[in-house]
């Protein structure tokens, strides 16, 4: 993990964490990185408020690759529209590199759930269409996208369509358009829930390459405890809604991770911890 030491925040409850998963020194606030401070959000409706989350208060290290897992409506893409600036917060500041957000900024790419490319743009002009909304210089830019696409295995298919590429392939091509101006962040929200297992599988071994080959920030979605301790440096879990933080883990796999590690009895203990959170096992993967 980088950044300094990781931050564990443990719930009051009797399923605390062993030891060796849980560290009770808080990283110090620092300039670089995500910081929220009594973040919260509550959506305003004919009917009456309806909260979204509760006031949230923590830091997402430069550099770190950070999971949010939790049940389904617990706030999890209010959580990311709001640090990403296209959602305001009801209370509580955001603050990227020490700039407080306050409108959608240039530091983050998002990656969605579908990979969304437009079907009558090749694949190329899907990874540059951030470029020419940006007005950016193409020439600049247009060696970049081809080194990424080359990056996640898709050199030889800038000038095919969509269609012509399966469900993993469209999503590394999402990846590569979200990374293309050279954001210091990625965000992601459920990336992989639309494909098969095994196509999944194989794209978290590779998301955790890309995170280690451009150093990024990433902030990643999702409702799948698995998923989450084999991608994160650490996992913040979130509670029912109106969503609130249970618990903030770090991860103690290393930097370098195999789907041979999910047998393993660090990784089954971390799952089965987080896993506790949650009242049934079926509220989650």
């Amino acid at each position: 993990m980088r950044g300094g030491p990781a931050l564990s925040i443990v719930s009051n409850s009797a399923d605390a964490p062993d030891s060796h998963l849980r560290v009770v020194s808080e990283a110090p606030a620092a300039a670089s990185g995500i910081r929220l401070s009594g973040v919260s959000k509550t959506y305003r409706t004919r009917e009456g408020d309806v909260p979204s989350l509760r006031p949230l208060d923590f830091q997402i290290n430069d550099g770190e690759f950070f999971v949010v897992v939790g049940p389904s409506g617990c706030g999890k893409s209010t959580l990311l529209k709001m640090i990403s600036g296209l959602l305001p917060p009801s209370t509580g500041e955001i603050f990227v590199d020490g700039e407080k957000v306050t409108e959608p900024h240039g530091n983050a790419g998002i990656v969605f759930q579908h990979a969304l490319l437009l079907p009558w743009r090749t694949v190329l002009g899907n990874v540059m269409l951030p470029i020419e909304m940006k007005k950016l210089p193409r020439a600049e830019y247009l060696p970049r996208a081809k080194k990424l696409l080359e990056m996640v295995g898709l050199g030889g298919f800038e000038n095919k369509l969509p269609w012509q590429l399966s469900g993993g392939m469209q999503q590394r091509a999402s990846i590569c358009r979200a990374l293309v101006h050279d954001p210091k962040i990625m965000m992601m929200d459920e990336p992989f829930g639309a494909l098969d297992a095994m196509t999944r599988e194989r794209m978290n071994v590779e998301l955790r390459r890309i995170q280690r080959a451009t150093g990024k920030t990433i902030l990643l979605i999702t409702h799948s405890i698995p998923e989450a301790v084999f991608l994160a440096d650490r996992v913040l879990v979130m509670t029912e809604r109106p969503g609130s933080i249970a618990a903030i883990y770090d991860v103690p796999l290393g930097a370098d991770r195999t789907l041979d590690m999910m047998a393993g009895p660090v990784f089954a203990e971390l799952v089965a911890r987080i896993r506790k959170h949650f009242s049934t096992q079926s509220a989650l993967d």
